[in-house]
């Protein structure tokens, strides 16, 4: 069991392992899109946007509601958010590490 779980979150993070599909979960975290809506937002080409879908989708991390000829694009799990939220602490904190540092560095000077 305990393999096959830290399986699952090697895959996940993997998944996760692109900037354009991080982009893409935020855009997704204020409210469902459509591939139109992910490029416009993302500022990316629609072939790029439908290949990280894709890979979202495969992982099961999104899922895509027909909407006549559109797919509109949910989050599978709304702990997305946190995850996110979390990740931008970690960053932060780092940040705030980097600059005590170099503060401290500095005052040697």
């Amino acid at each position: 069991m305990n393999l096959e779980l830290q399986q699952f979150k090697a895959d996940f993070f993997k998944a996760l392992g692109h900037p354009l599909r991080i982009r893409i979960l935020e855009l997704l975290s204020e409210g469902d899109k459509n591939v139109n809506e992910l490029q416009t937002l993302s500022g990316s080409e629609g072939s790029a946007v439908s290949q990280q879908l894709a890979i979202l989708r495969n992982k099961n991390i999104v899922y895509g509601t027909k909407d006549g000829n559109r797919v509109t694009y949910s989050l599978r799990d709304p702990m997305i958010i946190e995850l996110l939220a979390v990740a931008r602490q970690i960053f932060n904190n780092h940040l705030i590490d980097t600059i005590s540092m170099f503060d401290r560095l500095s005052e040697t000077e």
